[in-house]
């Protein structure tokens, strides 16, 4: 007898908080579509890393490559996904890329602009789109405690603004209103929606201003004095797949050591 097995992909999971993520999920028993847009090799170790903390022998955990940014990508990874696993039962929509160049909104450029777009807002909402549309047309029943999920890994730059990374900022805020828009959509249809908005992470994306966080955290600026880890967001993950949110839908979850919390 076939044992069905859920089924989770994870957007931007070859390194950083997407390879975080997609280990945690692997202690669940799900198999895992690591998505990457480029680098195969590291799509590869977080593949290592998450057959070390499977619990059992069905689990699967492939490499798909796409650039969420483009619709043929974002199509041909739902499709692959279905065609590997014959199902999906979770999306993590992890992705994102920062401006190549951080520079004074003065002098932002229409390129930098809509290559942050693409990826971090755009690509995030029609690959939902694409996923949506296959649980509500094939009525997939869930295997996971918290049902089917929608996860948008947004960042404390949907409210805090940065004035050398707008796009990014714009990005984020917009990434935010896009998982109440699903969240909304999706409440009657027993599909919970929710955003994770990180705060100063170490991953390659902060590697370039370390020096400039370190400060940051040195004079308190984040509560918690320490950088946040990709665990941290795995680990929020593994909680909502795990069901602990069973009434929460459209719920923001800062994982940010407290940098947002209004202080005097």
């Amino acid at each position: 007898m076939e044992i069905s097995t859920p089924v989770v992909i994870v957007t931007g999971a070859s390194r950083g908080l997407g390879r975080g993520i997609a280990q945690r999920v692997a202690e669940l028993g799900c198999s895992v579509v690591i998505n990457y847009a480029k680098n195969a090799h590291e799509a590869n170790e977080t593949i290592d890393r998450c057959k070390q903390r499977q619990i059992n022998p069905h689990q699967r955990f492939v490499a798909l490559q796409a650039d969420i940014s483009s619709t043929e990508q974002r199509a041909a990874l739902v499709e692959k996904t279905i065609q590997e696993f014959r199902r999906i039962d979770v999306l993590v929509n992890n992705a994102g890329i920062a401006p190549k160049v951080r520079t004074d909104m003065t002098e932002m450029t229409e390129e930098s602009f809509q290559e942050v777009l693409a990826t971090n807002l755009q690509g995030p909402h029609f690959l939902t789109q694409l996923v949506v549309k296959y649980w509500l047309k094939n009525k997939v029943q869930p295997l996971l405690p918290g049902g089917l999920a929608v996860i948008f890994v947004s960042s404390v730059s949907a409210e805090m603004a940065s004035i050398n990374r707008g796009e990014y900022c714009i990005s984020k805020a917009g990434l935010a209103m896009v998982a109440k828009l699903w969240a909304t959509r999706l409440a009657s249809e027993g599909i919970q929606v929710f955003e994770l908005r990180p705060g100063i992470m170490a991953t390659d994306m902060s590697s370039s201003v370390k020096q400039n966080y370190d400060a940051m955290l040195a004079e308190g600026d984040v509560p918690q004095r320490r950088w946040g880890q990709a665990d941290d967001v795995g680990l929020a993950v593994k909680a909502i797949l795990s069901g602990h949110f069973p009434f929460s839908t459209g719920s923001v979850i800062n994982v940010d050591g407290g940098l947002t919390l209004p202080r005097l």
